[in-house]
């Protein structure tokens, strides 16, 4: 399982002309040559220009990371990326290195750039389908806004669609997918019975424009009625389902606490512009085995709870260094019989740059649960509920789990930060719901 790749193609100003010329077949070669001789400063100068907080994926870390990946686990049944492919940043670095360029040449060079990443996974793994999804920063125009139907889509339909080895998946790619980002396939065998479904829920979120500015619901709300009828054949045909997008629904407990909106009748932070995809994780509770999603970087859990159960939720660490933590990816077991995810073990780097991996932690281990199903993950909420200060062995490794490849006293500063909000951080897993989540923040207020 990974996300947040964030891929950043111009970490050598020096090459991007020659990336753009050429066909991406082509990419391993230039980004592998040596670095051209101003690199460090042109690169200096794009991040300031840029106003970039930090640094993303390198090929260099690229590479590491897929090795380790193939290291841990060589023979993988099938891989999931939760999103967030591109840089950020990735329209202004390619405006200041091409300013002349049009539209439909950035939109191109944002298609040849997923396009490289889906080619680098398929060659680390070739027998493994690889299943993607989009994030807020994969556009072929700009960070959080699209237009159905775009060339961009279209193009990504035909790269993920390659990577799913199997001729009827690809086609259901090639139709459902250049739409809105969304498709629905079968998971590989020995599953039966079992369908992966993806949304590319950039339209879901509050900060989605279409490319032009201009606000455009009705994408969104197509896209969860899309999403139920899906569930719903799904229902009716026994099946069971994982469910995999970018921007997990429910509460933004960093941002909540940040802009201090963690107090009692304070107003939290939604991911999302509404609660529909939630309400319909919880109303298909009975068909849903696992919901993957990325986007905070961090390696987090969500419980989401409704009256025909609990759908348990991953949100998977990233590759990205860029928010201050070491590069991760999960390797999970799962029982193709039910679905359910058995136990997942994270591997983090030892730095930011990847020069080497270890393995962090090992889920049943560190939580003493058989497995990541919907009642275990209903428990482990409700254990975090309990624990008021945050300091129970369950709660204390989500702590020191949470920002992946911490070590030593860097580790114990962040989890005791984390302590100190820990209410906030216990209700969002348990609380997708915006008067949920300040109901169990503050239950004696009116």
């Amino acid at each position: 399982m990974l996300s947040d790749i964030h891929f950043d193609p111009y970490s050598d100003p020096g090459k991007f002309a020659q990336l753009q010329s050429s066909p991406t077949a082509q990419w391993e070669a230039i980004l592998s040559a040596p670095p051209t001789a101003t690199q460090a400063a042109d690169f200096a100068t794009l991040q300031k220009a840029c106003k970039a907080k930090g640094i993303d994926t390198t090929f260099d870390l690229l590479v590491s990371s897929l090795s380790a990946e193939k290291t841990q686990q060589p023979q993988p049944l099938f891989i999931t990326v939760s999103g967030d492919l591109m840089a950020h940043k990735f329209d202004c670095r390619f405006q200041q290195l091409a300013p002349k360029a049009s539209e439909a040449e950035y939109s191109k060079f944002a298609a040849k750039t997923v396009e490289f990443i889906t080619l680098q996974l398929h060659a680390t793994f070739p027998h493994a389908p690889i299943y993607f999804a989009l994030g807020n920063n994969d556009s072929g125009c700009e960070d959080y806004r699209e237009d159905p139907s775009s060339a961009f889509l279209r193009a990504d339909a035909h790269s993920f669609s390659a990577a799913t080895l199997s001729k009827l998946n690809a086609k259901i790619i090639l139709r459902e997918f250049p739409q809105a980002g969304d498709y629905n396939v079968a998971l590989p065998a020995p599953f039966r019975n079992t369908r992966l479904i993806v949304l590319q829920d950039i339209f879901e979120s509050k900060r989605y424009d279409a490319c032009n500015g201009k606000p455009n619901e009705a994408t969104g709300e197509q896209q969860i009625a899309w999403l139920r009828t899906q569930l719903t054949a799904a229902r009716n045909a026994h099946q069971k389902v994982w469910v995999m997008a970018h921007i997990p629904p429910g509460i933004d407990p960093y941002t909540t606490f940040t802009n201090k909106q963690n107090k009692c009748g304070g107003e939290p932070e939604m991911f999302l512009a509404s609660e529909s995809f939630a309400n319909t994780l919880t109303d298909f509770a009975d068909v849903i085995k696992l919901a993957l999603f990325g986007h905070t970087h961090m390696d987090e859990m969500r419980a989401f709870t409704g009256p025909r159960g609990t759908v348990p939720g991953k949100l998977v660490p990233s590759i990205s260094p860029v928010n201050g933590n070491n590069p991760a990816f999960t390797v999970a077991q799962v029982d193709p019989a039910t679905a359910i995810l058995k136990n997942y073990i994270v591997f983090a780097a030892t730095n930011q740059t990847g020069e080497k991996w270890f393995e962090e932690y090992n889920y049943s281990k560190s939580y003493a649960f058989p497995d990541f199903s919907g009642a275990s993950a209903a428990k482990l909420a409700a254990g975090f509920l309990a624990d008021k200060t945050g300091s129970t062995s369950a709660s204390t490794a989500y702590e020191s789990f949470y920002v992946a490849g911490s070590a030593g006293i860097g580790a114990n500063v962040k989890a005791a930060a984390m302590r100190l909000v820990w209410p906030t951080y216990a209700c969002s897993i348990a609380q997708a719901h915006k008067d949920g989540f300040k109901s169990c923040l503050c239950p004696a207020h009116p």
